[in-house]
């Protein structure tokens, strides 16, 4: 095809392209078929493209010209090559940064908005690339006013972030402040009520870790109103109770039986520690930095939710757990308070006899 094409090409700072050294106001001309991507002088007739070969630098030269001989045209983007080339006149750098971007006064790339120097943004003032909105000094935001990346809503200042005024990283909700955080105002990490300080609470208005419940000050309460540690009740100041309005801890019982036991000192114990060693938990989320190549290649659903969770047989836990003690480690388990070999054996399918 013979007709004069209007496009623009993108030179080194020396003015030269592919070790050909060109000029502006010259034509320049091969005796060659052009052929895209292969033979002849290539141009693009959007200039956007061009920087889908050439680096968006400002040292480098951007240039109008006109092909005047055979132009062969790629069907992907607007690139052309021809074997008769004219470099009509060379753009300032202003003038390719109004060319890329649609709006005004923007210094980065494929910008729709004002005043972004960053690249790919759709908004104003946008300082990061590829965001939705206004402000952001991230990358990958929609929302407004984010300062870290992959947010969704306002004034974030962490990545991963869906709502708004959170700092910290994969929050959900309002005004958290940490890591992981479901719902609002939870200061700590984890957290999947409103208002917690601390990490791991399901629950409201909790100060402590692990809460399951309302209102509690401490760890591991699943009741509400608790002050203290791992309490099942409502309203107790002692820790590992059950019931209402305790005031000390309570002994607990062993087999069916009653002991002189208190749960804080069972959590103490050996046998307590011995028996946490068996794998009995189901599942576990591996995290995408933590998942082999293998695994990654099985579970390409990753990339979207960065890890993936990962399903254990549970079947022999408890009977692999036993052949991994020694004889000592099997008899502080059978030296319980009123160790009961059936019931042992009942609940964990375990035979104590046998060592």
């Amino acid at each position: 095809m013979r007709k004069k094409v209007k496009g623009y090409k993108v030179f080194n700072h020396d003015w030269t392209c592919r070790g050909f050294q060109y000029e502006v106001g010259r034509t320049f001309k091969e005796k060659v078929n052009p052929q895209c991507c292969s033979d002849g002088f290539h141009f693009c007739k959007n200039v956007l493209d061009c920087f889908n070969y050439y680096p968006f630098d400002p040292e480098n030269k951007v240039a109008e010209v006109t092909a005047l001989g055979d132009v062969d045209c790629d069907g992907e983007d607007s690139k052309c090559a021809t074997n008769k080339i004219r470099i009509d006149r060379e753009l300032s750098w202003h003038e390719v940064l109004e060319l890329v971007n649609m709006g005004h006064l923007n210094t980065g790339f494929k910008n729709i908005g004002r005043r972004n120097s960053g690249n790919e943004n759709i908004g104003n003032w946008n300082s990061g690339d590829r965001n939705v909105g206004d402000e952001n000094s991230g990358d990958n935001n929609t929302g407004n006013y984010n300062s870290g990346n992959k947010n969704v809503g306002d004034y974030n200042s962490g990545d991963y972030n869906t709502g708004n005024q959170n700092r910290g990283f994969w929050n959900t909700g309002i005004r958290n402040r940490g890591y992981r955080n479901t719902w609002n105002c939870n200061i700590g990490h984890y957290n999947s009520g409103g208002h917690n300080t601390g990490d791991y609470n399901t629950g409201n208005y909790n100060k402590g870790c692990r809460n399951t419940g309302d209102y509690n000050t401490g760890n591991y309460n699943s009741g509400h109103h608790n002050i203290g540690y791992e309490n099942s009740g409502d309203w107790n100041i002692a820790s590992f109770c059950s019931g209402c309005f305790n005031t000390i801890n309570q002994k607990l019982k062993f087999f069916d039986k009653d002991t002189d036991i208190t749960f804080e000192q069972w959590r103490r114990s050996e046998a307590y520690r011995i028996l946490l060693r068996i794998k009995d938990f189901k599942v576990d989320w591996v995290y995408d930095f933590d998942m082999t190549d293998e695994e990654k290649e099985r579970y390409s659903s990753y990339k979207t939710t960065y890890g993936y969770l990962k399903v254990f047989d549970t079947s022999n836990a408890t009977k692999e757990w036993w052949k991994s003690l020694t004889q000592h480690e099997k008899d502080i388990i059978r030296n319980i308070p009123n160790f009961d070999e059936d019931k042992f054996k009942m609940i964990t399918g375990i035979d104590a006899k046998e060592d």
